[in-house]
């Protein structure tokens, strides 16, 4: 059987030169096009990147699926600054999804990508006219020496607008994942080869703010939320600083088959994440600050997984 490392990771404003202040709201961010709106952002240091860097490289994944990278170009600039270049992970996939911020989902992989489909264009089932997706869902399929892999990429609905708010977004787009992944594989897609991974940017927990917004897909019987094999207290992958809550919003979601076939743990990396989350007391990699620099607000996930 043909075995990889496949990772997941909300890399926090990967851009070439900005990074996004914390309380912009994305409808806002971007308001003439490709003319940045100055009040919008800061000037991203390379302290972050270079952090950003010895994350990737800690994870030691095969496959990686990014969220919050500017584009391709970008992420091919920081390939080669910052992960020992080209042949770190020769194949790349990015298609510019919909978020005003210019943050998109994209693929570095160590084996082939093969098929690359993006659903930015989808259109949400509110009857609004406008996209179902925040960014998209990128489908990448991986050829894995003959064995073949696919990633379902996602980065949904941000909660920046409250969860309760911003909760019917979410649930339209979980139930449009789900929707993507039947249409690819039939209606029992649990038997294939394929992983639903990102930052879905929502918990399973009910709270005063209500019920998660994505029970639907992480929950659904045809795949296993991985992380939720780890002790409780374990499995949180990003740090709310204004609440002081660590949760799970970053997942990736084994297919049936492979859950099945897999029988071992993921883990979550958290050498790269800011010292204020004081939760982690654990070994951090060299100029981590209290906030900035650091690798991300959120950990990247990683897991072994042999292909049936």
């Amino acid at each position: 059987m043909a075995s990889l490392r496949v990772a997941t990771f909300n890399v926090e404003n990967l851009f070439a030169r900005w990074k996004f202040n914390s309380d912009v709201d994305p409808d806002e961010a971007n308001e003439r096009g490709w003319i940045v709106e100055a009040v919008h952002f800061d000037e991203l240091g390379e302290d972050d990147k270079r952090i950003t860097g010895k994350a990737v490289k800690e994870v030691k994944a095969d496959v990686i699926a990014f969220q919050e990278v500017e584009g391709v170009d970008t992420l091919k600039h920081f390939r080669t600054d910052h992960l020992d270049g080209f042949h770190s992970y020769e194949h790349v996939a990015g298609i510019d999804g919909n978020d005003q911020r210019l943050i998109d989902v994209a693929v570095l992989s160590k084996h082939p990508i093969v098929h690359v489909r993006s659903y930015a264009q989808r259109r949400d089932t509110n009857g609004s006219g406008k996209e179902l997706f925040s960014r998209d869902c990128l489908e990448v399929d991986v050829d894995v020496e003959g064995t073949p892999l696919t990633l379902f990429v996602n980065h949904f609905k941000s909660m920046i607008r409250t969860r309760e708010e911003t909760r019917p977004k979410r649930e339209r787009q979980a139930a449009g994942v789900r929707k993507i992944v039947e249409d690819r594989f039939g209606p029992n897609p649990g038997d294939e080869n394929f992983v639903v991974v990102g930052d879905l940017n929502d918990y399973l927990e009910t709270d005063e703010q209500g019920e998660s917004g994505i029970k639907d897909l992480v929950e659904w019987d045809q795949v296993e939320n991985v992380v939720a094999r780890l002790p409780a207290e374990e499995q949180w992958t990003h740090f709310f600083s204004k609440r002081k809550d660590y949760k799970q919003l970053d997942y990736m979601l084994l297919s049936k088959s492979l859950a099945e076939a897999n029988p071992g743990k993921p883990e979550i990396m958290r050498k790269g994440c800011p010292k204020r989350a004081v939760k982690y007391p654990g070994e951090r990699f060299d100029g981590v600050g209290e906030d900035d620099p650091k690798a991300s607000d959120h950990c990247p996930v990683v897991m072994e997984i042999e292909l049936p």
